[in-house]
């Protein structure tokens, strides 16, 4: 039997797609680790202190991508650069949207921190529509929907309510969007790549926020914090440390090679486990029946949304083909 060869186009196509959806089981994966580490550390463990958290995450983000360059691993441009330039208003978002996301991870159990992320998949849609001219599909936007009516659904059964910590979320998802959208612009440049964005971007964020945990008391804070003696807070904090590096370069690959809504959704997507794995870690989550519902129904619209972008999509790409070929 003879094997059919594939055209260079195809080769190409085919390449294209692995990587599409690689990039986003990368995304997938690490978030999910990312959350369940960072929520192991300052609600099990009781860290004092998720901006100190999240200046360990940016520290390492830095190191380890100037040590691989140092290395002739990878390459970016020079601090001089046009495009270095370009960079430090990402930073500004990318402040927000650390500070607040942690700041939520902390006051939050797992399950609601998941849903209520759901309102920055809706932001991300409007934002797409408005600054990179994005038409999303029936489907898509139906998805999205649903997903927005499962939260609802979830916070009216919300027995463990915590007003800051859902203000924290919602100004999370808001910087979310942004940041995704700004991402995709600058990538779409091409002057700084991927690791050249990840390395400028956690570059311009270091000091001021260096300055601010010293200023505020919180580096004290963490410095006199009990537990730095057990090894599992010590594994658990260095962990999360490397893991924000992990996060923020899946999230640049899940951009690059999608689109800024996709890693947004498939950002939400990885909750199906952390939802149900979030209601034994922390031990903040208080049961209902209605959030229980909520979150069902949050999950079952992300899966559709998962079918619609990467099947669908692929359908329709072959279609298009074959009545070209015709």
């Amino acid at each position: 039997m003879q094997t059919e060869m594939l055209t260079p186009q195809q080769q190409q196509e085919s390449a294209l797609r692995l990587k599409k959806i690689l990039s986003a089981l990368g995304y997938a994966v690490a978030s999910l680790l990312m959350m369940t580490v960072n929520k192991t550390v300052l609600t099990s463990y009781g860290f004092p202190s998720y901006e100190v958290l999240g200046l360990g995450q940016i520290v390492a983000t830095v190191v380890v991508l100037r040590t691989a360059k140092a290395l002739t691993w990878i390459s970016f441009p020079d601090a001089n650069t046009n495009g270095a330039r370009r960079a430090w208003p990402l930073s500004l978002i990318f402040i927000g949207n650390l500070f607040f996301g942690l700041g939520g991870t902390k006051k939050l159990s797992l399950p609601m921190f998941t849903v209520l992320r759901r309102f920055s998949i809706l932001f991300t849609m409007i934002a797409e529509v408005i600054f990179l001219k994005g038409r999303p599909s029936v489907k898509v936007q139906l998805s999205v929907y649903g997903m927005i009516i499962g939260s609802i659904v979830a916070a009216s059964g919300d027995l463990g309510f915590d007003a800051v910590g859902y203000f924290f979320l919602l100004i999370n998802d808001v910087f979310t969007a942004a940041n995704g959208v700004a991402t995709k612009k600058l990538l779409n440049s091409k002057e700084l790549g991927e690791y050249g964005l990840l390395y400028y971007n956690s570059l311009f964020v270091l000091v001021p926020l260096l300055t601010f945990v010293v200023m505020s008391g919180q580096f004290e804070k963490a410095l006199s914090f009990q537990r730095w003696s057990e090894w599992g807070f010590i594994v658990g904090f260095f962990l999360s440390c490397f893991m924000g590096f992990i996060i923020n370069y899946t999230i640049v690959m899940c951009t690059m090679y999608n689109s800024a809504l996709t890693t947004t959704v498939i950002g939400a997507l990885k909750n199906i486990l952390t939802v149900y794995i979030g209601m034994g870690i922390g031990g903040d989550y208080l049961f209902s029946w209605i959030n229980f519902l909520g979150l069902n129904i949050s999950v079952v619209a992300s899966l559709f949304y998962s079918y619609v972008v990467f099947f669908e999509t692929e359908a329709k790409k072959a279609v298009r083909q074959l009545t070209t070929v015709a």
